[in-house]
């Protein structure tokens, strides 16, 4: 089967190596000049299924709020007269509570933890490389009465079956030994030992040149300006370079896929909230983090990728925009400096930010429409890089008549339907 994708980010290009491992004639098609080059360029690389948790959850509401009021704020609002922010919002403050964020929370982590499982068969079966490591995620709670509120995620993690482990300061530092250096208030942490780390750039370059050896073609610079339906099915997509016809039609285009699918009457509840990241050169190992580490006072992510140090977050609700206030740039620099002092050279660090495509209970959204031969592979958020190859591997069985090995149908966009 002819089967076209629209998008070459990392669930783009992660689709089109499972659809050419099926068998089938694969084109990407993309406006920019090569894979990962806007929301999978620079995210906080952490692959972490455990942590994998609605935004959408009870007290989130009242939370926002104060967040909102904070110097370093970790969410920003942006409001604007938009009417997609505004269905967003309501549909998300809808998910704000325990039923729901039950629902929710299911679906991600069995997506995630088998998502992490297709990675490493990856990973051992093409001996693909993107500054890859396997030494856990470390969630630091600065204050006291943050510790209130890990018992909950405990009772998830148990539930689930994820690994965990609960440490004081001492052994937040055992974890992490560059906290030494920190005069950081830090009251404790919980540890996943088994998530990983990587450089979604690096991968999905990799992988793309693997897609290529397997027969898998890629069409950049081409604009994508719409689908053309016929007979109840897509026939072609219209780009700058002509139309192009296939037998079925993948979008994997994150927050841009709305505006693409509106014109079929698919209403697809996608809003892009932007997150921020550094990416600071590494002056001294000893005091630099080892894996992950979530400071959950910020909402920051800060991780190690080789020689670099990423640190990313934030969630700034403001439609399309890609600015860099450097308000955004000071509340990176202090979670990373005040934790990892001296560990990275942060007047040189590269300055980036991102849109995410989130869906109102933060699940992907995966699986096919009305449209016999259109299928969708995005909404994932700020988990793209965790469910990734999860996320291609059972819409490639989807697209290639296979049942997928874990349960999908509450992950297509029939779910809103409902």
């Amino acid at each position: 089967m002819k089967i076209a994708i629209l998008g070459s980010g990392v669930i783009g290009v992660t689709s089109a190596w499972y659809l050419a491992q099926a068998g089938h004639e694969v084109t990407v098609i993309d406006r920019q000049q090569g894979p990962a080059l806007e929301t999978s360029f620079a995210n906080a690389g952490e692959i972490s299924p455990g942590y994998a948790s609605p935004w959408a959850a009870p007290g989130i509401p009242m939370k926002a709020l104060r967040w909102l009021m904070m110097e370093h704020a970790p969410l920003i609002l942006r409001p604007k007269l938009d009417m997609a922010m505004l269905r967003w919002l309501t549909a998300m403050l809808g998910n704000c509570n325990a039923r729901d964020y039950a629902i929710n929370k299911s679906r991600m982590v069995r997506l995630a933890e088998f998502s992490r499982d297709r990675l490493i068969e990856l990973r051992q079966h093409n001996g693909i490389s993107y500054d890859e490591r396997s030494q856990g995620t470390l969630q630091l709670f600065r204050e006291e009465k943050q510790l209130a509120g890990m018992a909950k995620d405990i009772a998830v993690l148990e539930q689930d079956g994820v690994p965990f482990e609960v440490l004081d300061r001492a052994g937040c530092i055992a974890a992490e030994p560059g906290l030494a250096s920190s005069a950081a208030s830090i009251a404790g942490g919980l540890r996943l030992p088994n998530d990983e780390t990587g450089d979604c750039f690096k991968f999905t370059n990799a992988l793309a040149e693997l897609a290529i050896a397997q027969g898998v073609r890629f069409d950049y610079g081409t604009a994508i300006h719409g689908l053309v339906e016929q007979g109840g099915r897509v026939t072609h997509v219209r780009t700058s370079k002509g139309d192009m016809a296939a037998d079925a039609f993948l979008v994997a285009m994150g927050s841009f896929s709305p505006q693409l699918l509106a014109p079929l009457g698919l209403r697809l509840p996608v809003y892009p909230v932007k997150g921020y990241s550094l990416t600071v050169p590494i002056v001294d190992e000893a005091r630099a983090p080892v894996s992950t580490l979530l400071d959950e006072s910020y909402k920051v992510a800060i991780t190690r990728l080789g020689d670099r140090i990423r640190v990313g977050g934030m969630a700034e609700i403001s439609g399309f925009n890609n600015d860099l206030p450097e308000a955004r740039r000071a509340t990176l620099e202090h979670s990373c400096g005040t934790l990892f002092p001296g560990a990275g050279d942060l007047g040189q660090a590269s300055f980036w930010s991102g849109l995410r495509p989130m869906t109102p209970d933060s699940t992907p959204v995966i699986g096919p429409t009305k449209i016999p031969n259109l299928f969708l592979n995005t909404g994932h958020g700020t988990l793209g890089w965790t469910m990734a190859c999860g996320s291609a591997h059972v819409i490639a069985d989807m697209m290639s008549g296979r049942r997928p090995a874990i349960e999908t149908a509450d992950l297509a966009i029939s779910r809103y339907r409902a």
